[in-house]
């Protein structure tokens, strides 16, 4: 999955010389908490967050109008030079930057000019999505020998019990790093003949294990 097929593609924008309180009332209005700044060709100049707004008014953000903060430039405290992304950039590009970065959101850039935005809470959505928890179905988490083939094996066993699966996620076993932990949502609210025939078959199934609840 690539960028453009989750950025936001409307994204609400300032320019530098709007003022704090502009910028807090279109957060306010729009509920949103990043804003790009940009010029009139839509050139990124920098970001503004609910978070810099609250740093440069450390008391509140209660509407204050005789603060001098407000009537401060957005570009007096905007993020400059902030990190962008690209449309065809991969979704999991984009999370490990907001992830080694510890940023909220990132603009997204095409021929220098911006063409939407990423946020955290997209991210989300987008790994909600993809795990396929909005839909029913069961988790089933497997651990397995880190060796090629063996989700073939596993696969096999849901084919022969005529079950979609929805998701495959895989993360390291904390207890041996040779394993790895499948994590399989599969499309079935009774998974447990299933679990019984991978039991069966010598794989360790982590979840669902329901003391004093037999499989058969």
């Amino acid at each position: 999955m690539i960028v453009e097929e989750i950025m936001n593609e409307g994204p609400y924008t300032l320019a530098p010389t709007n003022t704090v309180l502009e910028a807090l009332r279109l957060m306010r209005e729009k509920k949103v908490r990043h804003l790009p700044v940009i010029d009139n060709d839509r050139h990124v100049l920098g970001v503004i967050t609910e978070r810099d707004i609250k740093e440069a008014l450390p008391s509140s953000l209660k509407d204050e109008p005789n603060s001098p903060v407000f009537s401060a430039k957005v570009e007096e405290i905007m993020i400059k030079n902030p990190l962008v992304g690209h449309p065809l950039d991969f979704v999991e590009e984009v999370a490990l930057t907001f992830y080694e970065a510890k940023v909220g959101c990132l603009p997204i850039v095409s021929g220098g000019k911006l063409v939407g935005i990423v946020t955290t809470t997209d991210l989300l959505y987008t790994y909600i999505e993809l795990t396929g928890a909005t839909e029913p179905g069961s988790k089933i988490e497997i651990r397995v020998s880190d060796t090629p083939g063996v989700l073939f094996e596993i696969t096999k066993i849901f084919n022969l019990h005529h079950a979609n699966v929805q998701s495959v996620l895989v993360y390291p076993d904390s207890e041996n790093t040779e394993n790895k932990i499948l994590s399989v949502r599969v499309k079935t609210l009774n998974p447990l003949a299933i679990i019984e025939e991978l039991r069966q078959e010598g794989f360790d199934v982590l979840w669902p294990n329901l003391p004093g609840v037999s499989l058969k």
